[in-house]
């Protein structure tokens, strides 16, 4: 029995086979080619169940590496935060550490400042040099920003007389450190002394014009307060 224009449909190792019956074919033969074609069907859908498998082992093992790249990336982030925040501590803390100032007691003029009775604070209101705006030229008194060693120097300049010296002191915390004093009954004069202190952040040191003394100051700049930090603690 023949069936003319009869087409059959396989898969064969994943290509589909088109086979068109011919007049000349039986169909026996083509009952024959099904046959061939069903265990060929069986076996692309098993290689397609096994690739895809695979598929969704290789997608588990990009994710896997997605996830891994993007922990490396925020781990990367916060580092560069963390060396980002460390940067800007480290800038703080030598900005700190450059102090220096030096200051006269006028910025022009010919002044005398004194005698009084008790000892008092000298304001050295013309500024060289404040490195670190430690010193304040309203009040005359340096505040210590770091823990540290500061060297500190006082000059002064006076008019020689019978009964008034020329004299005042560094003083640390309310405490006196040493004295720049002389006495003489004429001409002028100029001393000066210096200490090196160990200060903690906050400790003040400031110059106290001595009792009963005066001191001078003119647009030359004779009488001066300096100090710089030598190193930290």
């Amino acid at each position: 029995m023949r069936t003319p224009g009869a087409v059959l449909l396989c898969l064969w190792s994943g290509v589909l086979v088109v086979a068109a019956e011919s007049g000349g074919v039986q169909h026996e033969d083509a009952a024959s080619t099904q046959q061939n074609c069903k265990p060929d069907i069986y076996s692309v859908l098993t290689e397609m169940s096994t690739l895809i498998a695979e598929q969704r082992v290789d997608l588990r093992h990009t994710k896997t590496k997605l996830d891994a790249m993007e922990t490396r990336l925020r781990a990367s982030e916060k580092t560069a935060e963390d060396q980002r925040a460390l940067i800007k501590e480290l800038q703080e803390k030598e900005e700190k550490r450059k102090v220096s100032f030096s200051a006269s007691l006028v910025g022009s003029g010919d002044v005398t400042t004194g005698p009084f009775n008790t000892a008092t604070t000298l304001v050295f209101t013309h500024v060289f040099t404040n490195t670190g705006s430690a010193y304040n030229p309203n009040t005359g008194i340096f505040t210590a920003p770091v823990r540290g060693v500061y060297h500190f120097t006082i000059h002064v300049f006076g008019d020689g007389h019978q009964s008034r010296p020329t004299g005042a002191s560094l003083n640390k915390n309310g405490e006196h450190v040493d004295i720049a004093y002389s006495a003489v009954n004429s001409h002028h004069v100029a001393v000066s002394n210096g200490a090196s202190l160990l200060l903690e952040v906050g400790d003040v040191v400031y110059v106290t014009l001595w009792p009963n003394a005066w001191v001078r100051d003119t647009v030359s700049h004779h009488t001066t307060f300096s100090g710089h930090l030598l190193f930290t603690m």
